[in-house]
């Protein structure tokens, strides 16, 4: 059976279709990527699109250099790049509560720009708690900070967030031309300035001084678990030979229904199949509730919960914590990107660089630049071909790819240019900048409860289609969306990252829009009347 073609007037299915996906993600019952697939679903069932046309966003250049994006950013991780980043920032923790939250907020932001908002908050994250606790300042007064800058940090290149990549190829396809690497910097460098000055000022005021549920997992870093080892285990650790570029220590746990069990195992003997050292042992606690520790440094029979410290290169230690015989208690992955200038850094800087200085000059298309990085960092074996395969964020691919045909759906309607005319009537006038604020405002409002991403995509055909009434460049309407697509500050739930922060920090639903409704408003009026200067109309 075929779509049905014509017992639904496309422009009130556009909006109907509209409506439910939104609803779909705001109420967060249904998984996004569902909500997503159900968009070019319904686009073709309905008529709206032809089948080819409703899954043209899988196949659109954009979505491959997202996913090339994800690659870089996992590969900087690996090399442990942005824990020396992490680490230097770390050091600003005697800097006392003004000084360290201004270079945490601009750290954070530079790093976004680099590698993405999500993983420049992933990396920083455990540094921000750990350098609160050591300058005396509760984490909550510290988190939601470092989510806002990172989304302002998103603004200073084209690489961002992939609302940059969106709204550029946007504008080059209704008649304008794409931006440049740099050229988000105009507006996006004033905004990081402006935050920065804003959680400096208001943040010990709008913030709440609020203890976190769980705060040891996320503080833990490699000198943070030697420590802890040292005491558990009974025995002298030190870090700094245990946690290498090339090699690092991993906590297991013996498996159930392992193999390993009955083996009698001391420190200083290597594992059977992975040549791993032993660094130390420890009895698992017994029903009463005491261990035996002392069995860390002689010999033990190994038993269903015993624990074990194993050391050896990177490459093994992630090959022996997938062995059904051990569980391990923390990711091996996640521990090497814990680690400062990891093997293969300089291979990974260099990629980098040449990365950005491609895309700068605007001598190759985007998605060429990003395939070729993550081509030579698999070549220069930086990271595997697995790994650069789970480092992409998939639900994020996918949510662009469903979300793109909706912009072409909006266009063929005739919804865009509904809206538009409605907006007219209801203004009576022909001022873009009256258009402008009305777009701005509706993707402000929309983006507090769906991402970003799926709300420029709305709302970038609806941008188009003022700019093409009112006979005016494209190319303002696309940054000013970019700009306030980057304002999802009102709700936790309006940003990944702003869920990341949200049990580190002890955050509650309502404790984001105290500060974050100021700072949206300075990006709405800095998209309103700042934005046209530097890109007139």
């Amino acid at each position: 059976m075929g779509p049905v073609e014509h017992l639904i007037d496309p422009l009130v299915a556009t909006f109907v279709i509209l409506s439910l996906a939104v609803l779909g993600f705001a109420t967060n019952r249904v998984p996004l990527v569902i909500v997503a697939l159900f968009v070019p679903v319904s686009l073709w069932a309905t008529g709206v699109l032809p089948l080819g046309e409703a899954l043209a966003g899988f196949s659109d250049p954009v979505v491959l250099f997202i996913a090339t994006l994800f690659v870089l950013s996992a590969a900087l991780e690996t090399t442990g790049i942005t824990a020396w980043i992490g680490a230097q920032l770390e050091r600003c923790s005697s800097f006392g509560r003004t000084g360290l939250l201004a270079t945490m907020v601009g750290g954070t932001a530079l790093l976004a720009a680099v590698i993405s908002i999500n993983g420049a908050v992933a990396a920083l994250l455990p540094v921000a708690v750990v350098a609160a606790a050591r300058a005396g300042i509760v984490p909550s007064r510290m988190l939601i900070p470092v989510a806002f800058a990172a989304s302002a940090g998103s603004m200073l290149t084209l690489t961002g967030t992939p609302v940059n990549v969106i709204v550029s190829e946007v504008a080059a396809d209704a008649g304008g031309r794409e931006f440049g690497y740099f050229e988000f910097a105009l507006v996006g460098l004033p905004l990081v300035l402006v935050t920065m000055v804003l959680v400096v000022t208001l943040g010990q005021r709008l913030l709440p001084e609020r203890a976190p549920e769980r705060l040891a997992d996320v503080a833990a870093d490699p000198r943070e678990r030697v420590r802890s080892w040292q005491e558990s285990y009974a025995a002298e650790l030190d870090a700094a030979r245990l946690f290498t570029g090339t090699t690092g220590v991993v906590e297991v746990l013996i498996a159930p229904r392992s193999t390993l069990i009955g083996r009698r195992v001391s420190p200083g003997m290597t594992t059977r199949d992975e040549d791993l050292v032993v660094v130390a042992l420890r009895r698992a606690s017994d029903p009463s509730g005491g261990s035996d520790a002392s069995a860390s440094s002689g010999a033990l029979p190994l038993q269903a919960g015993d624990s074990v410290l194993v050391r050896g290169p990177w490459e093994a230690l992630h090959r022996y914590t997938r062995s059904p015989d051990v569980i391990a208690v923390e990711a091996s992955q996640s521990l090497q990107r814990s680690v400062p200038l990891g093997l293969g850094w300089k291979r990974c800087l260099g990629v980098l660089v040449a990365t950005i200085g491609l895309l700068a000059t605007g001598a190759v298309p985007p998605v060429i630049v990003g395939l070729l990085a993550a081509a030579a960092l698999v070549l220069l074996r930086v990271i595997t071909v697995p790994q650069g395969l789970r480092a992409i964020s998939w639900d994020t691919v996918i949510l662009i790819g469903a979300l793109i045909p909706l912009s072409a759906a909006f266009v063929s309607s005739g919804a865009a240019e509904a809206i538009a005319e409605l907006v007219m009537r209801l203004t009576g006038s022909g001022s873009p900048y009256f258009a402008l604020l009305a777009v701005c405002a509706l993707t402000l409002v929309l983006g507090q409860f769906i991402s970003n991403v799926a709300t420029v995509l709305v709302m970038a055909p609806v941008a188009v289609s003022f700019a093409q009434t009112l006979d005016v460049s494209v190319q303002p309407f696309m940054m000013a969306l970019a700009v306030v697509g980057a304002a999802a500050f009102l709700t936790p739930i309006a940003t990944p990252v702003n869920l990341m922060v949200l049990q580190p920090g002890g955050y509650r639903f309502g404790d984001y829009w105290r500060l974050g409704l100021p700072l949206a408003l300075v990006f709405l009026a800095a998209a309103v009347f700042y934005v046209p200067v530097v890109w007139p109309f």
